[in-house]
């Protein structure tokens, strides 16, 4: 194992960590206090739900990094693509849930999960 690929995967995790909590809490909750956020779909409830799913979606990327330096670390291509995989699963599921459903950028998500895990098989995973 690589040690500064394990460095860079354990502090992007802290990173997503951090990054995640402090945002909620100094950040969006200050943001979402002002009024009026541009109403979307005849609110601003779509906007207050599109800015939380897109902040923390963020931090599901770093920690996807964090995945792939671990698996590069590794010397496995195949486990590096499946962990991009698992991360576009998660990102499009955080922002199916996030926007219900209303937010279109999930099923290219999806799609872009599908192609990694089926791409993985590929390179002799």
């Amino acid at each position: 194992m690589n040690g500064w690929l394990r460095g860079a995967a354990v502090l992007a995790v802290g990173v997503g960590l951090a990054h995640s909590y402090l945002g909620e809490r100094y950040i969006l909750t200050r943001l979402f206090r002002r009024t009026p956020l541009p109403p979307l779909f005849g609110s601003d409830v779509f906007t207050r739900r599109t800015l939380r799913f897109a902040w923390h979606v963020t931090t599901v990327a770093w920690w996807g990094a964090a995945g792939l330096f671990w698996a590069l670390g590794r010397g496995d291509a195949a486990l590096g693509l499946r962990v991009l995989s698992a991360t576009f699963l998660v990102t499009a599921l955080v922002a199916v849930v996030g926007s219900r459903g209303r937010h279109l950028a999930w099923p290219v998500f999806a799609a872009i999960e599908v192609a990694a895990w089926l791409g993985a098989a590929t390179v002799g995973g």
